[in-house]
C-alpha cells in the first residue's frame, strides 16, 4: 500500500461543532463509529481499518484533524504534520499540558453522530496520536465502546496520560458508573507508548481497562516510511504495522476490536469477544 488513498466510496462533509467546522469522511450503515486519525493523517492504512469498520456493519465517521486527507506517509511530509500538531492549540503533546482541546469537538461529533445513527451508542477507535483521545470522548454519553490504541501522548513522558486530573475522574467515573470497559493494544517494544503507559491506564482504570500486548515479532517488517525512518518502532497494531494474513496476530486484534464493537453496538448479535 505504497499510493494515495482518494476516498471516493466516503461521503466527505463538513461538521460544525460550537461554532467549528471539520471535515469528515462518512461511509457506510448502523450505529456509528468514529474512528480517529493517526499520524500524520487519514493514511491509507487508516482508511483500511475504517473500512473493515463499516463492512462490520457500522457508519463509520473519519475526521480530518492533521495531515493531507489519504496521503500515502512519507518521511518529509509526516514531520512536518509532527510538527505543526505538537505547537498547535487543538493538542497536548507534552506533559503538563492536560487534555486536548480538540477532545471537546470530537465529543460533539459523537452526539451528532448517535443522533443520525440511532442504536444504544458511538464507538470510538483512537490512533497513536489520538490514541487516548477515545478514552476521553467517553466523558459524552453516546460514547460506549472506546478503543486505545498505542496512545502516544504525552510524548515526553512514557508513563503519563493525555488527561488533566479532573476528566481523569471523570472518565474513570463513568466508566465504572456505566459498567463499560477500554479496550487497549501496543506492542511489547513500542517505545511511543511503553508498559509504563499501560500500567498508568491500569492504575487509573482498574479492571475497567483491557491492555493487550502483542510481540515485536508480530509487526509488519516494512512498514510505511514515516513509520520505518521516524517512528522506528513497532507501534501501529492494526494500520501500518499490520500484516494482512489470516490467523496473524494483528489480524486477531483487528477482528478482536470488531467484535468489542458489535458486543456494545449490536447487542443482538450476541457475538463473544475473542480473548487473549
Amino acid at each position: 500500500m505504497s499510493d494515495d488513498d482518494p476516498i471516493t466510496d466516503f461521503t466527505r462533509r463538513s461538521v460544525a461543532v460550537e461554532g467549528v467546522e471539520k471535515t469528515v469522511y462518512v461511509a457506510g450503515a448502523g450505529p456509528a463509529v468514529v474512528v480517529l486519525p493517526e499520524m500524520p493523517g487519514i493514511s491509507p492504512d487508516v482508511l483500511r481499518l475504517a473500512r473493515w469498520v463499516r463492512d462490520a456493519g457500522f457508519t463509520v465517521h473519519v475526521p480530518s484533524l492533521f495531515g493531507t486527507d489519504g496521503a500515502f506517509p512519507t518521511v518529509e511530509g509526516g514531520r512536518e504534520v509532527v510538527r505543526r500538531a505538537c505547537v498547535s492549540a487543538e493538542f497536548r503533546a507534552f506533559a503538563g499540558g492536560g487534555t486536548s482541546p480538540v477532545t471537546v469537538w470530537l465529543r460533539g461529533l459523537a452526539r451528532q453522530a448517535h443522533t443520525a445513527c440511532g442504536g444504544p451508542g458511538v464507538g470510538a477507535i483512537g490512533l497513536c496520536f489520538t490514541g487516548n483521545f477515545a478514552l476521553t470522548m467517553a466523558l459524552e454519553p453516546a460514547v460506549i465502546a472506546p478503543v486505545v490504541n498505542h496512545p502516544s501522548l504525552p510524548l515526553d513522558d512514557p508513563g503519563g496520560l493525555e488527561l488533566d486530573a479532573a476528566d481523569a475522574r471523570a472518565v474513570r467515573d463513568r466508566l465504572h458508573r456505566d459498567g463499560l470497559t477500554v479496550l487497549a493494544y501496543r506492542f511489547a517494544g513500542d517505545r511511543w507508548c511503553t508498559g509504563q503507559r499501560f500500567a498508568a491506564y491500569r492504575s487509573l482504570l482498574g479492571d475497567a481497562f483491557d491492555g493487550r500486548v502483542l510481540p515485536d515479532s508480530a509487526a509488519h517488517p516494512a512498514p510505511p516510511p514515516f513509520f520505518a525512518d521516524l517512528v522506528g518502532t513497532p507501534h501501529s497494531v492494526v494500520t501500518a504495522h499490520l500484516v494482512d494474513e489470516a490467523g496473524h496476530p494483528t489480524v486477531r486484534a483487528r477482528d478482536e476490536i470488531l467484535a468489542f464493537l458489535t458486543n456494545r453496538l449490536h447487542p443482538h448479535a450476541n457475538q463473544p469477544l475473542p480473548a487473549t
